[in-house]
């Protein structure tokens, strides 16, 4: 029973795994998924094949980029729109270039495979 209970010790006191390649592939929560989805059908056209298509871009965005890293992107795009003395960071800073030039990449990947 102690050898069970250190056994368990230890193993919670470890750091955690890297992710395998299947858990990052899917870990984009289903409501991100959607909203993607949504955005580019109301974009694109409301019909069956719009809806494939874009499901499409949204599997390649993650395939290409993160979760956590879409998140900051689209953060910070949505600052830019925002405007004002105080987003000027989310225009000039470097991190805010490069989050949204690798979310730009990964669409326009995704574009290439499934539009």
């Amino acid at each position: 029973m102690k050898r069970l209970m250190l056994g368990l010790a230890v193993m919670a006191a470890m750091p955690a795994q890297a992710q395998t390649v299947a858990e990052r592939l899917n870990d984009y929560p289903t409501s991100a998924r959607a909203d993607y989805v949504f955005a580019c059908m109301a974009t694109n056209g409301q019909s069956r094949l719009v809806l494939e298509k874009c499901s499409c871009s949204i599997d390649e965005i993650a395939s290409i980029l993160p979760y956590e890293k879409y998140v900051q992107a689209e953060t910070v795009l949505s600052m830019r729109r925002t405007g004002g003395e105080r987003m000027a960071i989310f225009q000039s800073a470097a991190s805010a270039k490069t989050l949204v030039a690798d979310l730009r990449r990964a669409q326009a990947e995704a574009e290439v495979i499934c539009f």
